[in-house]
């Protein structure tokens, strides 16, 4: 007795389900997003018609893929700020094991102080002739700090100036202006034959920089940021006069630098494809720069151990 058509239709359709369960079928290849411009490239591109951009692997394509693991707001101000704040940390906890918390004479100005010989280990800048053997040190310098204060107004000039140089510069071309006035702070420092440690060089060179950028604009708003710039040196200064082991010289070169950058440096974020990669390149050759001179760092640091 033949099975009714109901049963019948039902039995086709889950042999053929059953049948599709052990099937492969071909992948279907869908169009992609350039990462540099956006486009809409072909599945099998290897190349954006636009912009002719890498679709396997690219600066841009790569900056993208780090962003999504950054705040979306001044992420680059944001990691500045954790590095030094780690490194402090780092440089606190070995300080303690060799000589307790806080410097050993006491007072307001050295709560929290580390020890010169754990920045020392830990990459502080240093006279001329040492710092040809050791490069790196003008980087590492940059996230280095010598006591709880240093630190905390450092961090305050940087949270109030840094996520300002990042919209206006974009996050790429920020960190390079940051570590470039940085590094020329710490070699005006290491020719006048100092010791020095903090970020306050690359801080003065973002002043200067934003200086650059408003010195030729007469709106309210350029003027009003003048004056905010103008204070924070006035500050800065007066704490170079009353405070002792200010290092000016590196104040001075980062400031320098800064405003040379600025003004060679148009005073927005890239616009186009190609702007877009010179700024891309030079983000990332500063996050390599500052990658290698921390591994030269540990690594010097576990040779003394």
């Amino acid at each position: 007795m033949p099975l009714p058509i109901r049963w019948r239709y039902k039995l086709d359709r889950w042999r053929s389900q059953l049948a599709g369960m052990f099937r492969s079928e071909p992948k279907q290849m869908r169009p992609r997003l350039c990462p540099a411009c956006g486009t809409l490239v072909g599945a099998a591109a290897t190349k954006c018609h636009q912009c002719g951009a890498s679709m396997k692997y690219s600066f841009a394509a790569a900056s993208k893929t780090l962003g999504r693991w950054m705040p979306q707001t001044s992420p680059v101000t944001y990691a500045l700020l954790t590095i030094c704040c780690v490194m402090y940390g780092l440089a606190i906890i070995i300080t303690t094991k060799l000589q307790g918390f806080g410097a050993p004479q006491g007072g307001l100005m050295n709560l929290g102080g580390i020890a010169t010989q754990v920045n020392y280990r830990l990459g502080a800048s240093l006279p001329l002739p040492y710092n040809f053997a050791q490069p790196w040190r003008l980087v590492t310098a940059v996230f280095l700090h010598g006591g709880l204060l240093h630190i905390g107004f450092n961090m305050w000039v940087l949270m109030d100036i840094g996520p300002m140089v990042e919209e206006m510069y974009g996050s790429a071309r920020y960190l390079f202006l940051y570590l470039a006035t940085g590094v020329a702070g710490y070699v005006a420092s290491s020719s006048m034959g100092h010791f020095s440690v903090g970020a306050s060089a690359a801080l003065l060179g973002l002043i200067g920089v934003l200086l650059a950028a408003t010195s030729d604009r007469k709106s309210l708003a350029a003027r009003a940021l003048r004056s905010s710039l103008i204070r924070w040196l006035i500050y800065i200064a007066v704490l170079g006069i009353i405070m002792r082991g200010t290092d000016n010289a590196a104040h001075l070169g980062g400031l320098a630098a800064g405003y040379l950058l600025g003004r060679v440096m148009a005073d927005r974020p890239p616009l186009d494809v190609t702007e877009r990669r010179r700024a891309d390149l030079l983000g990332w050759l500063a996050g390599i720069a500052v990658a290698v001179s921390f591994g030269f760092m540990f690594w010097n640091y576990l040779q003394n151990v």
